[in-house]
């Protein structure tokens, strides 16, 4: 088996990123889940008040979320 050497502080770092990432993640599952479940009909009612959405081809969205 080989082995690898890694200065401490660069080992910190590695695991403080890869932490960070995971609660990153599990924050935005934790705020998907939170927001309310809509109705069929509501969704009906709600397009018939302020119309459909534009659709925008090839749109690209990037959010980054801070702890």
């Amino acid at each position: 088996m080989e082995e690898i050497t890694i200065e401490k502080k660069e080992l910190y770092d590695f695991v403080k990123r890869a932490v960070r990432e995971v609660l990153e993640e599990e924050l935005f599952q934790l705020r998907l889940e939170g927001l309310p479940f809509v109705s069929d009909e509501e969704m009906r009612g709600i397009e018939k008040e302020y119309g459909k959405p534009q659709v925008q081809k090839n749109l690209g969205h990037t959010e980054n979320l801070r702890i």
